[in-house]
């Protein structure tokens, strides 16, 4: 991906608050969430029940899409993104799992304000390495759109595997 697409592409999710996770129920049916995020990067971090629908879609599938949409009032203002990604559940006691709770809380630091922190391993945290991106800008034309594909070099550590789904 040249600089301009990824620059496009943080703007996007750094912009974004929610983003929309589609995973595959065990009865075939994709179900969809609104959840909040934080990104390192490219990387997506999201924190949930550990007995959720969606963790146990992950542990059957770990291939999953997502949205995200910038605000806009017109449509020749939309942009966003419509990712494929592999999900990755972290373990409790991981560093990965202590960088995506610290993500998180830098990008809403006022989350535990609501209510006292969960029990612990109540919640579980999930990294989404994206494999494609789809970018969508309309204000370079209505239904303007580009594919993305995500390379060895636009992810640390990414490998050209994707998770399989297991019936």
């Amino acid at each position: 991906m040249d600089a301009k697409q990824r620059q496009l592409i943080l703007e996007i999710i750094e912009s974004g608050r929610d983003l929309s996770l589609a995973t595959l129920r065990e009865d075939g049916y994709p179900q969809a969430n609104v959840i909040g995020y934080a990104n390192d990067g490219l990387t997506l971090f999201f924190g949930t029940a550990r007995t959720s629908q969606k963790i146990k879609n992950i542990q059957r599938c770990e291939k999953v899409s997502m949205t995200i949409t910038m605000a806009y009032n017109v449509w020749n203002q939309i942009r966003g993104l419509s990712m494929a990604a592999t999900a990755h559940i972290l373990a409790d006691d991981s560093p990965e799992s202590a960088h995506a709770m610290d993500r998180l809380l830098a990008r809403f630091p006022t989350a535990w304000d609501m209510s006292p922190p969960a029990e612990p391993g109540q919640v579980v945290f999930v990294k989404l390495v994206p494999v494609v991106v789809n970018v969508i800008d309309y204000t370079r034309g209505f239904g303007h759109s580009e594919l993305v594909e995500i390379g060895a070099g636009d992810l640390p550590g990414k490998t050209t595997e994707s998770g399989a789904c297991g019936n």
